[in-house]
């Protein structure tokens, strides 16, 4: 049963990073990459709630039940959601309010700290991502992002996924990679 747990919590962060990575983005390379990676999420879903029969395994959904219920992602990429719908939303919910988190960030902080994250990223080994997202989430933290009122976590959070939304708009090939490193990041069952 804790597997199960875990694997739910993973893939709960999962669709909160890919919800906020979707919205709002106006370039086509990286569009085209984030329905690519939703798409082959999608079918990883899939093949884990299937048994070896191709049998829907209890804690899963139908894919129907699912299909229509994300229509709010954009690009559309049909989620196969074992919590199901309601869980699906909620997740969504959180995605949308790191978004207004996001967009209140003082935004020279955010545009260098994005900058200095692209750079490092370009020369270092992927292995080396995750703590170079932490270190630069943490130095931009020490510099001031103005929004103190807010819960630490959250403001981390949203932080670190527009850091690397950023790298990646810019530098779609990125996406893969980056993403895996913000699931380690903001995920409390991976190992870091």
């Amino acid at each position: 049963m804790d597997d199960l747990t875990k694997l739910a919590s993973e893939q709960n962060a999962t669709l909160v990073v890919l919800s906020f990575l979707q919205a709002d983005c106006s370039n086509v390379q990286y569009n085209k990459a984030v329905y690519s990676l939703g798409k082959e999420l999608t079918e990883t879903w899939r093949n884990s709630c299937e048994d070896n029969d191709g049998v829907i395994e209890c804690d899963c959904n139908l894919p129907g039940t699912i299909e229509g219920s994300i229509a709010d992602i954009e690009p559309l990429v049909e989620l196969y959601w074992p919590g199901g719908v309601g869980e699906a939303r909620a997740l969504q919910v959180v995605a949308a309010q790191l978004r207004e988190i996001a967009a209140q960030l003082e935004q020279n902080v955010v545009d260098q700290s994005a900058r200095n994250l692209h750079n490092n990223v370009m020369s270092s080994p992927s292995e080396q991502w995750l703590e170079l997202l932490k270190s630069e989430v943490h130095r931009a933290m020490m510099q001031g992002v103005g929004l103190d009122q807010l819960p630490r976590e959250r403001v981390i959070m949203a932080l670190s996924l527009t850091l690397v939304k950023q790298v990646c708009e810019h530098t779609p090939q990125l996406l893969r990679d980056l993403f895996n490193t913000a699931l380690q990041y903001i995920s409390p069952t991976r190992a870091r």
